[in-house]
């Protein structure tokens, strides 16, 4: 396993960055903008539907299943050009990953709101590795505890960050609007629980 800078370790959690891990990202964003089947989901916040304020699309071994804002997606396979790229991000982290979430963030309008991603299906401590490619964006951290507690990391092309131990059981985490920013990739890989 390749060592990434730790952030923090303690008993809310495990945050790495591997900084510009990924050499060729800027192809690896062109490819993937052109190669995934992009979408514009709905989602419920507070009892009313919204557009997701990005594009999404969601891959991964066959017939897992994952539920998140009031949608269940079901991948039906990696796509056979990507398994170099999910290959090493597995071997990086030494975490067998079966499922990613893309999103594309079209502009620093595009935004991720606050959340953590424990649902059911991943799991007691479920880590969660992102892949950023294209332009920086920043990755907000705050603690469930204490909204005033809070970590951004600037995420730069080709920077890998890792989220582990019980850190989605105490923080939450976004990506906020930025008034001037360029397309952003972001891969957000998990480990879904079959059969739950």
């Amino acid at each position: 396993m390749t060592f990434g800078e730790t952030l923090f370790d303690d008993d809310s959690g495990r945050l790495q960055v591997y900084r510009n891990w990924c050499a060729d990202a800027e192809s690896w964003q062109q490819r993937l903008q052109t190669e995934l089947d992009w979408r514009q989901g709905r989602v419920r916040v507070y009892g009313r539907e919204h557009l997701t304020p990005r594009l999404e699309s969601w891959f991964g071994a066959p017939g897992v299943r994952y539920r998140y804002s009031g949608q269940t997606l079901v991948a039906d396979g990696w796509p056979d050009s990507l398994r170099p790229l999910i290959d090493a991000v597995c071997a990086t982290t030494d975490i067998a990953f079966n499922a990613v979430l893309a999103n594309w963030y079209r502009s620093g309008d595009d935004r991720m709101g606050w959340h953590a991603d424990n649902e059911t299906e991943l799991g007691a401590n479920p880590p969660v590795a992102s892949l950023s490619l294209g332009a920086r964006r920043d990755f907000r951290l705050r603690r469930n505890a204490n909204h005033k507690q809070t970590l951004t990391v600037a995420l730069g092309e080709g920077d890998l960050l890792l989220m582990s131990g019980a850190l989605q059981h105490h923080w939450q985490h976004s990506v906020p609007k930025r008034a001037q920013a360029d397309a952003r990739l972001s891969l957000t890989f998990r480990r879904v629980l079959v059969n739950v």
